[in-house]
């Protein structure tokens, strides 16, 4: 299905009855990660999944794809479908966006899930690689993804799950360079929001994957000590829906649920 938004389209799903349950993919990434766990999620809630700007079947609108476009793109979409509040759970770029939405209208955010995510803002270092990296793909597309993509995964997991690893790079290899571009940029831009996150008024759940070189547990571990946030960690990397399909399963019918 999709919405009209700013002289474009904006892609989503639309599956179950029930409280709203709202998921947004990661970065080189779209809603169909999310296919094996729909039926499960579906089965007592309304599913909506959404192809963020710049991914999937939802267009550009721009060069820069902040975490705020994404979030007003997002909203659009739950006014569209007369949703006034859900919980939300967001894969790496999805969880930033996630945070983006809860900071512009708190009201719509019942609780929230941040998987293989992080409120953290990028430090100058990773920011530095996201720019170079922007310049990089202009000329060099495929094989900067195919980098990109192969960071995701424990390293083990490449060839343990050599099917499902070859689908999503194929997925991510059909990301227009432009999309590439704005949300690299998006995600270099954000700010922390550790702050936002605790203000959630309902569940705030961490997943994060032991193995996972992009995300520091032991930071995160950290800074959310003495919160309400609940961290949960998994075995692998980056992509808990494919590394560690079944445990991820169980945490997240357990954040759904009243």
């Amino acid at each position: 299905m999709i919405v009209a938004y700013k002289n474009s389209t904006i892609y989503y799903t639309d599956n179950g009855e029930g409280p709203a349950v709202v998921l947004l993919h990661g970065f080189l990434e779209t809603s169909a990660m999310w296919v094996d766990f729909i039926p499960e999620l579906s089965k007592n809630n309304r599913v909506i999944c959404i192809d963020l700007l710049g991914h999937g079947q939802t267009d550009c609108i721009g060069y820069v794809h902040t975490m705020e476009a994404m979030a007003d793109a997002l909203r659009a979409v739950l006014y569209e479908l007369n949703i006034v509040k859900a919980k939300i759970i967001g894969h790496s770029m999805g969880g930033y966006v996630a945070l983006a939405l809860a900071e512009q209208e708190p009201a719509l955010v019942e609780s929230l899930c941040l998987m293989n995510s992080t409120f953290e803002a990028d430090d100058d270092d990773r920011k530095a690689l996201r720019a170079r990296a922007n310049e990089m793909v202009k000329s060099n597309f495929e094989n900067m993804v195919r980098m990109s993509f192969a960071n995701l995964f424990a390293a083990e997991s490449k060839m343990k799950f050599k099917s499902a690893y070859e689908s999503a790079l194929e997925i991510a290899l059909e990301t227009p360079v432009q999309g590439y571009i704005a949300a690299n940029e998006g995600m270099r831009l954000r700010p922390n929001r550790l702050e936002v996150f605790k203000k959630v008024k309902g569940k705030q759940l961490l997943i994060l994957g032991q193995k996972d070189i992009l995300i520091s547990v032991k930071n995160l571990k950290s800074q959310t000590k003495d919160t309400k946030i609940i961290l949960e960690e998994l075995s692998e990397g980056h992509m808990s829906h494919i590394e560690n399909k079944s445990d991820l399963s169980y945490l997240l019918l357990r954040f759904i649920e009243k």
